[in-house]
């Protein structure tokens, strides 16, 4: 007999339906599991042969067929145990809900559910990645509902028009269909995941000095900008990062459904979760990998720059980092996408995020410093800055030196704007730039904005544009940069509430793109540096 159970598999941050069929025919006992199933599907017959034989069912003593359609593309994971495990048991008449057939009662019908779900020796449904991709993936597909192991429910039940049901064992799903044994069902709604508030333990008071620098962050923050943090060790570059998360302002509803996406495809969210309520912050040590900083493997997975889209990618000691593994950061950087191509598949993880890095001026750190004797060579320095490629850091928007901090400052009583504050300033900001971009989905910050994007949104005034043009020629910028200083601007013209770019945002934006370190830059007599 031929039975039919819908199931889905992910590919990159989508869902697909897949087809489990199963056919039992006479002749001597086998297994057989077709349609490019990976080892870990392959094992699962081991899993639904235990599970059905704890679950006070008959497993059948024939040859067994099961085909994964469409059989063209690769089947990876354990989420085909429990559609396959039922329908083995529809096969053999132990499930009264045949293919296509509604039964009196007004049972459940297989065919309007989607199930997932790894099983366990016991009969037990265990979680699995991607539920989050799966649900969205049974909605565009106009199923009823989907069936998720009960730990994914919460995850899955975010999303909204689908009915979301959650097992706990085989026996829970055969009486569903069976006896129409009602399952549990989510009720975690988006309104509520989305207004939970993220509490941080760190503040920006902490930080003493560093005023120049705090300021970058806060515009970084406002419009989500790469930024780069150069000085000598201890001066708190790091310090100011890792606070960099408690000013961001919340996550929108379809930036956060995006973030959740990617982790739940990772399997990194947390048995129970829903939406992620704070923006990613992720801290890679320099010894990772190109693909563990990409993505990839025979069968791609997110890495670090997709874990960290809508938040931060945290590379301390940046010249560490191998070269390699730096160079595979500018195409992301720049489309706000990771493409990773494999002889079988094809698949793209958003990656618009903020890069933010630190490094020293040279080996020893102490480059440059008026208080400390650098004991590095001009060959060691020139070596040691190389190692970050001009390519890179021209698409990072923000340069800023922080020197280290005078004792002075360090015992003053007096502390900077708290991170509470600072966030209010970035969320105002932010909020004006949704409004900016309302018909242009998909951009969220003024970093995201595209060339054709500048002219209509960056409306500059006849002094400002002037100055931008003097430092064009004296800075010798390139188009990128050119773009950059203008984004950079918006976003200052954006915390200011001012609607056009001022003279005084060009050349606040212009000192974070300035090359010259060694000595202030003069701009019509605007000094910077």
């Amino acid at each position: 007999m031929l039975a039919r159970v819908r199931s889905a598999a992910v590919l990159g941050i989508d869902a697909y339906v897949v087809d489990v069929e199963t056919d039992i025919a006479n002749g001597l006992p086998s297994f057989a599991t077709v349609g490019l199933p990976h080892g870990a599907v392959k094992e699962g017959r081991e899993r639904v042969n235990s599970a059905i034989a704890n679950s006070n069912l008959d497993f059948p003593l024939k040859r067994i067929t099961v085909n994964l359609a469409p059989a063209d593309v690769r089947k990876e994971g354990t989420a085909f145990d429990l559609p396959i495990a039922l329908g083995i048991l529809t096969a053999t008449g132990q499930l009264n809900s045949a293919h296509g057939t509604v039964h009196p009662g007004n049972l459940p019908n297989l065919d309007d559910y989607i199930v997932v779900g790894e099983l366990g020796l016991e009969g037990d449904v265990r979680p699995v990645r991607g539920a989050l991709c799966i649900a969205a993936g049974a909605r565009s597909a106009g199923v009823k509902g989907v069936i998720v192991p009960c730990s994914n429910m919460t995850e899955a039940g975010v999303v909204s028009g689908i009915r979301v049901l959650g097992a706990k064992s085989l026996r829970e799903v055969v009486d569903f269909f069976g006896l129409g044994r009602p399952l549990p069902h989510a009720t975690v709604s988006d309104a509520s995941a989305q207004g939970e508030r993220p509490l941080h333990h760190v503040d920006f008071a902490e930080v003493r000095g560093q005023e120049h620098a705090k300021r970058a962050l806060e515009v970084a923050a406002a419009g989500a900008h790469n930024t780069l943090m150069v000085g000598p060790p201890g001066s708190g570059k790091t310090m100011l990062a890792r606070r960099l998360p408690s000013i961001l302002p919340p996550m929108t509803l379809d930036e956060a459904l995006e973030a959740t996406k990617l982790h739940s495809v990772a399997g990194l969210l947390p048995l129970g979760g829903g939406l992620l309520t704070s923006r990613p912050f992720r801290a890679p040590h320099h010894t990772i990998s190109d693909a563990g900083l990409i993505g990839g493997g025979s069968h791609p997975r997110p890495g670090e720059v997709s874990l960290a889209h809508c938040g931060v990618l945290f590379l301390d000691e940046l010249p560490e980092f191998r070269k390699n593994v730096l160079e595979v950061l500018r195409q992301p950087l720049e489309d706000g996408s990771v493409t990773i191509s494999r002889a079988a598949m094809s698949v793209c993880y958003p990656s618009k995020l903020m890069l933010t890095a630190a490094m020293n001026p040279c080996p020893c750190g102490y480059y440059g410093d008026p208080r400390r004797s650098c004991t590095c060579g001009p060959l060691a320095v020139e070596r040691y800055l190389s190692r970050v490629s001009g390519p890179l850091l021209d698409r990072i928007d923000i340069h800023v030196d922080v020197p280290a901090v005078p004792h002075r400052e360090l015992s003053m009583d007096r502390s900077g704007d708290s991170s509470d504050a600072i966030r209010e300033r970035v969320a105002r900001a932010r909020e004006r730039q949704l409004e900016r971009f309302a018909k242009r989905p998909g951009l969220y910050a003024n970093a995201h904005m595209g060339p054709r994007d500048l002219q209509p949104m960056c409306r500059v005034t006849a002094s400002a544009d002037a100055l931008l043009k003097t430092a064009m020629s004296r800075l010798n910028l390139s188009a990128r940069a050119y773009h950059r200083v203008l984004k950079i601007a918006r976003t200052i013209a954006d915390l200011a509430d001012s609607a056009r770019i001022e003279t005084c945002h060009i050349s606040e934006a212009v000192q974070y793109r300035a090359l010259d370190r060694s000595a202030p830059v003069a701009l019509d007599g605007i000094a910077h540096r």
